[in-house]
């Protein structure tokens, strides 16, 4: 991977982060249309640019992360489902992860589910609901849901937040602080496991700092136009693409492209 794949893929990081639309089946595509070999480093920097896109959601939102300490509960509480649960089954989901099938089916479930969401929870809109305790625990098992490669670690907590009665505004803004804590340990961990295996030379740290530098710019403007836009318009034209993506990887697959899973 050159320095204008890893831009490139960083950029993609930066849009589809908080966007209910997959990660993942971004960088399916991204990476096998670039030529992009799936190896070690590729996988790792395809995590550990989340680290970027973190530190967007604490830019544009600080005055939250100093508020109280029982806004981090809610954090604690929404992060520790997919924790025990990654913890547990970890290789089990990287296993997924290999699997661009598995990876299709879910955008195009996921995207068919989006188009009906702003009508079955049109009664959401105007609500005062805020993150309580146990809206926030909520939250966090439906974040597990999002384990699976191609759901959307975005798409399933923000649902989570409508079925607990919050806005698409509040509920889309908790997923957002919600990924700190998530991204930050998957981060650590898939990095720290990298280093502990083929360590770090000096053009991989220079180009995983690059990439993480511009997820974080990226990001800040992906999160800005995802409130805006979903606050107007609601879920129903990320449903459509979702399903557009999937299709696009089942015709690759069916062609006999291996798509190869970063």
């Amino acid at each position: 991977m050159d320095v204008y794949q890893a831009i490139v893929l960083a950029i993609i990081e930066g849009i589809t982060e908080f966007l209910p639309i997959s990660s993942t089946g971004h960088m399916i595509i991204a990476s096998n249309v670039m030529g992009i070999a799936s190896d070690d480093y590729v996988k790792m920097f395809t995590v550990s640019i989340q680290f970027g896109a973190i530190f967007s959601v604490i830019l544009l939102y600080w005055k939250r992360f100093f508020q109280s300490t029982r806004f981090y509960l809610k954090l604690f509480l929404g992060f520790l489902p997919a924790g025990v649960v990654g913890f547990l089954l970890n290789d089990y989901v990287d296993a997924l992860l290999e699997n661009a099938i598995v990876v299709a089916i879910t955008l195009l479930v996921g995207g068919i589910f989006l188009l009906f969401v702003d009508k079955v929870f049109k009664k959401n809109e105007g609500s005062t609901e805020t993150v309580t305790n146990k809206k926030a625990l909520v939250i966090g098992f439906f974040q597990v849901i999002a384990m699976i490669p191609g759901i959307s670690r975005s798409a399933a907590t923000i649902v989570g937040g409508l079925t607990q009665k919050l806005s698409r505004k509040t509920a889309a803004e908790f997923s957002f602080f919600l990924a700190v804590p998530t991204m930050l340990v998957v981060t650590v961990y898939k990095t720290y496991k990298y280093h502990s295996k083929v360590g770090f030379s000096t053009d991989d740290i220079g180009i995983l700092a690059l990439g993480n530098v511009v997820a974080f710019v990226v990001a800040i403007f992906a999160i800005k136009f995802f409130i805006s836009f979903l606050t107007k318009y609601g879920f129903k034209i990320f449903g459509y693409y979702r399903i557009a993506l999937g299709l696009a990887i089942l015709i690759l697959t069916g062609l006999g492209y291996k798509l190869a899973v970063v």
